[in-house]
């Protein structure tokens, strides 16, 4: 199924957000997702169902000040 993430169109096989984050690579970092403009918490990842074209930003914390 082809998502865009970051702005960046990808194929990708999962078909909820959970799945695609450990597919990516992303499960065991802390970053904040949100899926169509909306933020999705770390504990709905699992619970929550992609569709073709769904886009996805995420986001790592930074540091300094």
């Amino acid at each position: 199924m082809k998502i865009i993430i970051n702005g960046q169109p990808l194929e990708v096989t999962g078909k909820s957000l959970g799945d695609v984050m450990i597919e990516l690579g992303f499960v065991d970092r802390r970053v904040a997702v949100a899926k169509n403009g909306e933020f999705v918490p770390q504990d709905d990842w699992a619970k929550t169902d992609l569709e073709a074209g769904d886009a996805l930003e995420v986001l790592a914390p930074m540091q300094g000040g």
